[in-house]
């Protein structure tokens, strides 16, 4: 089922996803909240004491480590939704006819403060995935991600992002005493998460060089028969590109 809605201001699509029957729409425009739920986040100002939110950076690995410890590949379900929304890794994997298990290169390695270039050649990338992983980063380091990606990844090639959008679900559950700070918290076991704004994070990336494609709301309704809940889920979706040297 497919449906346009064209305003003045974007553009809208909304769909119905093939995997679990949950409406999406897609544009600029951030998700409006409830009476209810403006209040619960006005009242939620008190953040952190500064020493827990040192203590939680420096033990972040360590706390991240735990959580995969515990949930394995569990946590993540897979969707199959990935190459519905990023045609480009379709592309690269079927189509490629270099591609080869026997070429993939596994490693581990901090994007804030290891050189790629130590395991990748320079501008040698066709494509970057970031999907769920600069949200569980400190925002005040999430530019040392991108600049070290920028290294490697070809000119004209793309990021493709995908991550907790403002308001999503997970972000109006957090109870007080939960805040970081603007549009960051931390979870029971020490995990953080940060809920991105378009705006953010098309500064982000375009601080670092890189240019705008895509970058938009993905707004999606879940919902729960045998609880009778409906979950509202807002995720950013978004393509930045790195521009062809000028000569």
């Amino acid at each position: 089922m497919f449906q346009e809605k064209v305003s003045a201001s974007c553009l809208n699509i909304v769909t119905t996803s093939t995997e679990d029957g949950a409406f999406q729409k897609k544009g600029h425009s951030a998700r409006v909240l409830s009476p209810e739920e403006e209040e619960k986040l006005a009242k939620d100002q008190v953040l952190v004491s500064e020493f827990k939110q040192l203590k939680l950076e420096k033990e972040a690995q360590k706390n991240w480590d735990l959580f995969y410890k515990r949930n394995h590949t569990n946590f993540f379900k897979d969707r199959h939704w990935t190459t519905r929304e990023f045609q480009e890794l379709k592309a690269c994997r079927e189509k490629n006819a270099l591609y080869s298990t026997e070429r993939c290169k596994v490693f581990q390695c901090d994007l804030t403060k290891d050189d790629l270039l130590d395991s990748i050649p320079a501008d040698s990338v066709d494509v970057v995935t970031l999907i769920f992983v600069l949200s569980a980063i400190h925002p005040d380091k999430m530019h040392l991600v991108l600049r070290n990606i920028y290294k490697v990844l070809k000119p004209g090639k793309c990021v493709l992002f995908r991550d907790y959008g403002l308001y999503d679900h997970a972000m109006l559950r957090f109870k007080s005493g939960s805040k970081l700070g603007e549009n960051f918290y931390v979870r029971q076991d020490g995990t953080r998460s940060y809920f991105f704004t378009e705006e953010f994070l098309s500064q982000l990336f375009k601080a670092e060089g890189y240019e705008q494609v895509v970058n938009e709301y993905v707004q999606r309704e879940t919902v729960n028969r045998k609880e009778d809940l409906c979950v509202p889920r807002v995720f950013l979706q978004s393509k930045f590109k790195k521009p062809f040297s000028e000569t």
